[in-house]
């Protein structure tokens, strides 16, 4: 006999009204005048191999995930371009974890503490929302920890794979019989040779997750995350001659001088909720993080950096429900407060070994934040939202070692209109004008050949315009077939938009392009096809140029696609469930092909890459047993899985692996009470 495992299937959403919070007002994703995607658990963990949030992302319009091979680089997300720039790191799209902030002050982001076992849902917030999140917000990821399970239990999970992958999980997660205490922990580790040379990583990863409801309406949220990564290695990029001789092949440099990276970083957070009677709602937020990095990158003088950071922050918002000449108004009032503290210090690079110390300062970063939000039901179709935050931002660098100490203060206003509008209970229309902004971080500001700050590279700004259309709806002959659709149009004009090119040496130096323009149109169609069988497809259409960008060598190139950003991309996605516990999902991935520098001289071909995967869930001795296979590049694709933009030399290529097996058993045993 089946016991159902709890895994809400993320075509439940197909009819039901699903609420998202990512706009900071809890909407329906219908009602919502902004393009939002709700993610559900088994899309993120079921026979998945758990590499990384791009797994389950890749099926949401409006994004271009590139580099989950290289973990020593990190997850390059990009949402309608923000975030495209990133060589390492997450740019210009903010992450929040239980409402905790993934991403620094600076507005640089990272993926590599996030727990995916723990996760109940991901929301995503696609375009320009800097009036609600502030800097490097093009974009936000909202992931919720799975607190709502109904049952309590222990589960083990142990998958291996091709190209030496190895995960292990253990996971609990309990209520108190009065419900009022939730609890979530889990432990991992991941081991993988990786497929190209000079690309093992090893990474153990403890989370535990509390949330406690008081008889006084208030709820507590703690967070605790330990991440332990011994090693990343980087392969680096390489040429074309290179890539088509040996697709594993390393960089030779990156060998030679041990490029990678290694961290060890915890967090705590909490988050307290309060209603304040019927029609007002208390949030406190406050967080701490001490991250130690070690990062060897291939160049002799200064390639080895040694980071002690601790950074923290805070918040307050305040929600407020009335009545404004007979329409319901929803008013949030908030402030933000995040600090970054970073002692860095850099050294020759000895052959992978520590030499002379070169660089020794201080960088802190300090934001705090105002921000207004409205939302007005006008009627029962017609829905008005509007926002409005201020941002300032001040980098400071203190030098120890040649006295060429700087700071620099940034600010933003950024405004916000929205509106959608139900033309009947299962479609309506939306548009939106958005603002967001990204100061350079502490690294894109740092100057080449000497300390400081860059005086000159100032923070990107953009404003977008986007319509949209919403709908669900049923067959008639046969209520099994169920359907949801969206469409988005959008355009955005950036100014001074910050752009990375590499040097000789391979330092990367930034500098702001002076505007363009990105227009594009997404669409996404999920389907309930019959009682076992559903699907799901993504399409997006993107025209990204620069207008005008005459750099300082006085090459134009106005008019020339934004490096990075293919002009088309499909996710198609079919599924399989059986009411016996049999299930598979076969999913393909299509990119389009891409300019890989501003003058458009070189271009990444276009890929197609297949992957399948299935499972059994069965029920023995009071066990919940659920062994799975799957298969990654089933048709052998030859493609590479990053791209290194304007990387000198043509080191443009990082090759993504060949077909390979992974299998695995998850193992569960629920509590009784």
């Amino acid at each position: 006999m089946l016991i159902a495992s709890y895994i809400p299937s993320a075509l439940t959403q197909i009819l039901e009204e699903v609420i998202v919070d990512a706009a900071r007002i809890p909407l329906s994703v219908i009602q919502a005048p902004f393009a939002i995607d709700r993610i559900e658990r088994e899309q993120i963990v079921r026979a998945q191999t758990q590499l990384g949030l791009d797994e389950s992302l890749a099926s949401i319009p409006g994004l271009v995930l590139q580099n989950r091979f290289n973990f020593a680089q990190d997850l390059r997300i990009s949402i309608r371009g923000f975030g495209a720039r990133a060589n390492f790191g997450i740019r210009g799209v903010k992450i929040l974890v239980d409402g905790i902030p993934e991403t620094l002050a600076d507005g640089q982001g990272g993926i590599d503490s996030i727990d995916l076992t723990s996760i109940g849902s991901i929301e995503v917030l696609r375009g320009p929302s800097s009036s609600l999140y502030g800097n490097a917000s093009g974009g936000v990821i909202r992931i919720e920890s799975n607190f709502d399970r109904p049952d309590s239990g222990l589960e083990a999970r142990l998958a291996i794979g091709g190209n030496g992958y190895r995960k292990n999980q253990i996971h609990i997660n309990g209520k108190s019989d009065n419900k009022q205490l939730s609890y979530i922990a889990s432990l991992s580790r991941l081991d993988i040779e990786g497929y190209r040379e000079h690309s093992e990583h090893q990474n153990s990863l403890f989370n535990g997750r509390m949330r406690y409801i008081f008889k006084d309406n208030g709820t507590l949220k703690i967070a605790v995350n330990h991440t332990d990564q011994p090693q990343a290695n980087d392969p680096g990029g390489v040429n074309l001659v290179t890539l088509l001789d040996d697709r594993t092949a390393a960089r030779d440099r990156n060998i030679a001088l041990n490029a990678g990276e290694a961290l060890e970083q915890t967090r705590i957070g909490l988050i307290y909720q309060r209603n304040l009677g019927r029609s007002g709602e208390l949030s406190i937020r406050n967080y701490h993080v001490w991250r130690d990095f070690e990062g060897r990158i291939p160049i002799a003088g200064n390639g080895v950096i040694d980071i002690n950071r601790y950074y923290n922050g805070g918040g307050l918002m305040y929600q407020h429900k009335n009545t404004l000449a007979g329409m319901g108004s929803t008013s949030v009032i908030g402030v933000d407060y995040d600090y970054q503290d970073d002692d860095r210090e850099r050294f020759e690079n000895l052959n992978g070994l520590s030499g002379n110390q070169v660089l020794k300062q201080t960088e802190k970063v300090t934001s705090h934040a105002v921000y207004l939000q409205n939302q007005l039901q006008i009627n029962d179709r017609w829905l008005l939202s509007s926002g409005l935050r201020y941002d300032n931002i001040s980098f400071s660098v203190d030098d120890f070692r040649e006295n060429n100490s700087a700071s620099r203060s940034l600010d933003q206003l950024s405004p916000m209109l929205a509106s959608s509008y139900a033309l009947n209970d299962q479609t309506s229309i939306y548009a939106n004008i958005s603002t967001s902004f990204e100061t350079p971080t502490t690294t894109e500001l740092a100057l080449v050949d000497e300390t400081g700050l860059n005086s000159e590279l100032a923070p990107q700004v953009a404003t977008s315009y986007e319509f949209g259309i919403k709908g669900r709806f049923i067959n008639e002959s046969s209520l099994a077939q169920k359907h949801a659709y969206t469409l988005s149009v959008f355009s955005i004009d950036v100014e001074k938009e910050i752009i990375g090119i590499e040097d000789n040496l391979g330092r990367d130096i930034f500098i702001n392009a002076g505007e363009s323009t990105r227009h594009g149109i997404e669409f996404s169609l999920k389907s309930q096809l019959s009682e076992s069988f559903s699907s799901s497809l993504a399409y997006t259409y993107s025209d990204f140029s620069y207008k005008k960008f005459v750099d300082k060598n006085n090459n134009d190139y106005s008019g020339n696609e934004l490096p990075g950003l293919p002009q088309d991309t499909l996710h198609v996605a079919i599924n399989y469930q059986h009411e016996a516990g049999l299930f598979a999902t076969v999913e393909a991935l299509y990119l389009g092909q891409f300019s890989l520098d501003n003058a458009n001289t070189e271009t990444m071909d276009s890929s197609l890459v297949t992957d399948l995967r299935g499972g059994y869930n069965f029920t023995m001795n009071g066990l919940s047993i659920e062994p799975f296979i799957g298969i990654s590049n089933l048709f052998n694709e030859v493609y590479s899985a990053n791209a290194r933009i304007n990387a000198f030399g043509g080191r443009f290529y990082e090759s993504g692996p060949d077909r390979n097996l992974y299998a695995g058993v998850s193992i569960r045993h629920n509590f009784t009470h």
